[in-house]
């Protein structure tokens, strides 16, 4: 007997001991631990070990990890010239595609695939899809790449793409934002890299794989339509009326919904608050004010949430982060979560192989070419 449901919704595909999500009670947890307090308390980097390890550093693991990390920004020269190869115009998420496959070659753990060396492959995965986003992003620009940073992921990355040290504030709200979005369950591109590891692949195809989904629009290239959806309203005056024009349209409305989720997305309420406290302090106080218009015209006509990337664009754009950087960064915090995915694929590997309920036409005969009209 066959179950149909589009898109596999509802649909329980495998176990999983790295993150859940009640959709009812609008929770998520990482091995357990709510979100709001992994927000609150943690740094991406203690997040990142829990997702690989099920536990939280001790303090000497988390010095380890850091030092790991800044031993891996520093990009293999011929990846970078690669990257110098890529036309400016390219969208970065498909160079850091490219990158990312490209990384596989030079990695010191190249054709072994243990659980040993995929451990330290996500680690060296960790630092350097960082690393390719703004190497990439410089270049685009015309300036000439950082070679090498230090410390958490946050503070390397803004190193590498502003050349200057990060304040705190902007440091610890991209911190926050890696780890809101270090990992979703099952989602669409974590599926995907777990299918291809399931192949007994290696951990850069399924980490390449897995950005070839989020690039994707319904996925994690929403957050670049959110913004620029408040940037084309451009005033709270102006925002009911631009949503209700195209609800009639039938148009999709960036940032709202949830296939999981049947309540308020609690990414979305953490970062509500971020969202007006930045936008405030970045003198786009209008970024956040159109989005309580939508959040309001949303709930009145589809009784419809904020999701993740309401909220998430908006405070991209507050610490001065390009709109075709959204997603990237977004891969550069569920890289985490792709590895760990990963890891526990292969501690108990099985082929992901479903089946397909057939719809088309049956008993056809086959005609031959003289009785084709």
């Amino acid at each position: 007997m066959t179950s149909r449901s589009g898109g596999l919704e509802g649909v329980v595909a495998g176990t999983s001991a790295i993150s859940s999500i009640d959709g009812l009670a609008g929770k998520l947890t990482y091995r357990g631990i709510d979100i709001f307090d992994l927000a609150s308390d943690a740094t991406f980097e203690e997040v990142a070990h829990l997702l690989w390890h099920d536990e939280l550093p001790t303090q000497s693991q988390l010095d380890g990890l850091l030092n790991e990390l800044s031993a891996a920004y520093a990009l293999p020269p011929p990846v970078v010239d690669a990257l110098r190869l890529v036309p400016q115009s390219t969208p970065p998420m498909d160079a850091l595609r490219s990158g990312v496959s490209m990384l596989g070659a030079f990695d010191p753990d190249l054709g072994d695939n243990s659980l040993e060396a995929n451990a330290r492959k996500s680690v060296r995965l960790l630092a350097q899809v960082s690393a390719v986003v703004a190497t990439f992003a410089r270049l685009a620009a015309g300036n000439e790449p950082i070679t090498s940073a230090e410390g958490p992921v946050a503070d390397a990355f803004l190193q590498m793409y502003t050349g200057e040290r990060p304040d705190e504030t902007a440091a610890r709200a991209l911190d926050v934002l890696l780890v809101l979005q270090a990992d979703h369950e099952l989602n669409a591109s974590t599926f995907a890299g777990r299918v291809i590891a399931a192949t007994l692949s290696d951990m850069h195809s399924a980490v390449t794989g897995a950005i070839g989904a989020l690039r994707g629009p319904l996925h994690g290239g929403a957050n670049q339509g959110v913004m620029e959806m408040l940037i084309e309203i451009g005033s709270p005056d102006a925002a009911e009326d631009w949503v209700r024009e195209r609800l009639a349209r039938r148009e999709l409305i960036m940032g709202f919904g949830h296939r999981v989720y049947k309540t308020a997305d609690p990414r979305a309420t953490i970062l509500r608050g971020m969202s007006r406290e930045l936008s405030r302090t970045s003198g786009h106080p209008e970024w956040f004010e159109i989005s309580q218009v939508i959040e309001r015209v949303m709930m009145d006509e589809k009784g419809i949430d904020s999701n993740v990337d309401f909220f998430s664009a908006t405070v991209y754009a507050a610490l001065g982060l390009p709109v075709n950087l959204f997603t990237p960064i977004f891969a550069m915090s569920r890289t985490s979560g792709w590895t760990a995915h990963v890891l526990e694929q292969l501690g108990d590997n099985r082929l992901i192989r479903p089946r397909a309920e057939y719809i088309g036409h049956t008993d056809r005969a086959y005609t031959p070419m003289a009785e084709r009209g």
